[in-house]
């Protein structure tokens, strides 16, 4: 799977994707289940880098000191919103308002696609912003700030 980023305006993001083949409806409803997921994780404040104490404490997690202090202090980081998949042929594309949550949040989603690419789905590659010239984009209704 070939991963490209376009133009990215958090707030205003569609991702897309294109498949191997027209994905069949077993296999959307895997794809629709990978995004419900990781927007219930964003949503949850899941996909915040300034805490990450654990990455960062090494290999060995053995009895590591977790500082509550710091994981509290954190300024939250949440996804605002996402749309539903669309599909056509073998397209798909997702908008999302990624909100305050950091960037790691597409390190997460890029990681568990290329895991599927490689033992479910037939992946060829992941565009993350920008807009597909064959299907074209309007303002999505639940954009807080427009991008026009």
């Amino acid at each position: 799977m070939d991963v490209r980023f376009r133009e990215v305006d958090p707030f205003n993001c569609w991702i897309w994707i294109r498949f191997e083949q027209p994905p069949s409806q077993g296999e959307k409803n895997y794809v629709d289940g990978l995004f419900d997921s990781w927007y219930v994780i964003g949503r949850l404040g899941g996909f915040n880098a300034g805490n990450m104490q654990a990455h960062q404490g090494g290999s060995d997690l053995s009895w590591l000191s977790y500082n509550n202090d710091e994981h509290s202090s954190n300024l939250p980081a949440l996804m605002h919103n996402l749309g539903q998949l669309e599909y056509q042929n073998e397209w798909a594309r997702c908008w999302v308002d990624m909100g305050t949550s950091d960037a790691i949040a597409l390190d997460v989603l890029i990681n568990t696609l290329s895991h599927v690419d490689g033992d479910l789905v037939k992946l060829e590659e992941l565009v993350i912003g920008g807009v597909n010239e064959n299907w074209p984009v309007e303002e999505h209704p639940d954009a807080i700030f427009s991008s026009y």
